[in-house]
């Protein structure tokens, strides 16, 4: 009786990946929280707004006096090879001047043409005979008689006026004007607009963002008239400043999500931010997890499109990227070619778009339960074609998925930072090459580089760059789980995620929304695209100001 039940006890194999299955998520769980505890702790504190100090202020204001506030900015600024100072003097008056510029920043035109000949040809001035009546040139009398400018700012204080001339503007001090002004705007060379190179469509706009903040807000106000778009102007950057501008629309946008957008980018405090990627690393709300809560995106076309739906844009000068926020797992995996077409042909690339994320993620972990573990579930017929087809490969089914999938990666990141012609070229030759070398040296089994070349192929479907990348560092863990517990694994791994996912949020709207919470008035635009006449209402979780896209 004793042997009876001792031959139903299971091996210690079974005990230890039980133990394994109860340990690992409560392990991952732990870490987790170690982990998320400590960069919180460890993140930027938030940085109370300072406010002016008339008393600091008061020693550098701009006098009028000429040699002494020409003084001052050279030797703040005068040290720099690349800052003119273009002396002359104002015709008419005869009173000294001096132009302060930063060479290839400005619109030499426009100085030359409205400033220069203006001032020293004593167009607009006083006569010659009323030379010496130095008093009657004011300011008012500047800027509305001789300086035919639509853009003129004036700046009392002399550290903002050095400041502004480092940004690209033009200073122009007078003798006896006790202020500075800044003739037109920064105006260097700029990249020609092009078509959008991470965002590629068939049918749409041919029109990408580019450097230029000042071009990038003016492509979102030509996307058609809106009294209803604002732009609010922040400054980013501890030493080196740059403008970043938040966008909505102000009878849309939900004004809880507007204001801790604009909290979120008030609190950055770092040296430079060099492009959009800093600030969303820094606003997003879970800095651990591997999937991205802010989308960027340089069309345009879907800026504008979300801001109609609630949402909030970004735009850093300097950067073609605009972050778009808040933002849904289903959004990734949309493209806005989608809406271009009619629904039906929109629908079936969704969906193709969901199955083919499916497989870039779980094929090559299904592949390594099945073989390792459970051959049982496969067909009789193609395990003994399978079976055939690996015999004499030295290396278990996780190692020849290793050797093969990061052979890919390096010929896909390969072929990305090689020279564009040459690129293509080499990652198609060289993964042919690659796989059958690997084939015919006996490394791998034929079968295996079909299912690694549909799972790179699948990945090349997704439309968000980023959220490929997350699915390709996710797909490696995935195999892990497989090699260690079979299809066990595989499914222990699925709830791993979907339990994040569930808890991730994205300025307080839950990532995977609307499959939870669930709503259901929201799904004519997960994987269906419901012809544009039934999309009469905006998405609820939005929880926008207007419900209705039109009345």
């Amino acid at each position: 009786m004793w042997s009876t039940i001792v031959s139903y006890i299971p091996g210690w194999v079974i005990f230890m990946q039980a133990a394994i299955t109860l340990l690992c998520p409560l392990g991952i769980y732990f870490i987790y929280k170690k982990l998320y505890a400590f960069v919180s702790s460890a993140g930027p504190k938030m940085k109370a707004i300072a406010q002016p100090n008339a008393e600091s202020t008061a020693d550098s204001l701009v006098s009028g006096q000429y040699e002494a506030d020409l003084s001052y900015v050279q030797q703040a600024i005068g040290g720099n090879s690349d800052v003119n100072f273009r002396e002359f003097v104002v015709k008419g008056y005869e009173l000294r001047a001096v132009l302060v510029f930063v060479n290839g920043m400005q619109d030499e035109e426009l100085i030359n043409r409205h400033v220069m000949q203006q001032l020293m040809s004593g167009n607009g001035g006083m006569k010659e005979e009323k030379q010496d009546n130095r008093e009657t040139l004011t300011l008012s009398a500047l800027k509305s008689n001789l300086l035919p400018l639509t853009e003129l700012e004036e700046v009392k204080e002399l550290d903002k006026l050095q400041e502004r001339i480092l940004f690209g503007y033009t200073a122009l001090l007078i003798e006896g004007i006790p202020a500075g002004l800044l003739v037109g705007q920064p105006n260097g060379s700029i990249r020609a607009i092009t078509e959008p190179t991470s965002e590629a469509l068939l049918r749409g706009p041919r029109i990408a963002f580019s450097e230029v903040l000042s071009e990038n807000t003016s492509m979102l106000r030509r996307q058609g008239l809106n009294k209803d778009l604002e732009m609010k102007l922040f400054e980013v950057g501890s030493l080196v400043k740059r403008k970043l501008v938040i966008a909505y629309m102000k009878d849309i946008v939900n004004p809880e999500l507007l204001e801790e957008v604009k909290t979120r980018v008030s609190r950055i405090d770092m040296d430079f931010i060099a492009e959009s990627g800093y600030v969303e690393q820094l606003i997003e709300d879970n800095i651990l997890s591997p999937f991205q809560q802010i989308q960027n995106t340089e069309r345009p076309d879907r800026v504008i499109n979300a801001l109609l739906e609630g949402r909030v844009a970004l735009l850093l000068d300097g950067t073609p990227f605009a972050l778009i926020v808040p933002v849904t797992f289903s959004m990734l995996l949309q493209s806005p070619e989608d809406y271009f077409e009619r629904w039906l042909p929109g629908t079936l690339l969704r969906m193709l778009r969901f199955f083919a994320a499916f497989m870039a993620l779980m094929a090559p972990a299904l592949y390594i339960s099945f073989i390792s573990f459970h051959p049982g579930l496969i067909p009789t017929e193609l395990v003994i074609s399978i079976i055939e087809t690996r015999q004499g490969v030295p290396f278990p089914s996780v190692i020849e998925v290793l050797i093969l999938e990061v052979s890919i990666e390096i010929l896909r990141e390969a072929g990305i930072r090689l020279p564009k012609p040459i690129g293509p070229a080499m990652g198609i030759v060289g993964g042919l090459i690659i796989g059958d070398a690997a084939v015919n040296a006996g490394i791998v089994s034929p079968f295996l580089v079909i299912v690694v070349a549909v799972t790179a192929i699948s990945s090349f479907s997704i439309p968000m760059y980023s959220a490929g990348i997350t699915l390709r560092i996710l797909r490696f863990v995935g195999m892990m789980f497989a090699a260690v517990l079979g299809m066990l694994g595989t499914i222990l791994f699925m709830l791993l995620i979907f339990i994040h996912l569930t808890k991730l949020k994205s300025f307080g709207v839950p990532y995977v929304t609307p499959f939870s919470p669930l709503r259901l008035s929201d799904w004519k635009d997960l994987y269906i695209r419901a012809p544009l006449p039934l999309m009469k209402r905006r998405p609820e979780m939005m929880k926008t100001q207007k419900k209705k896209r039109r009345t």
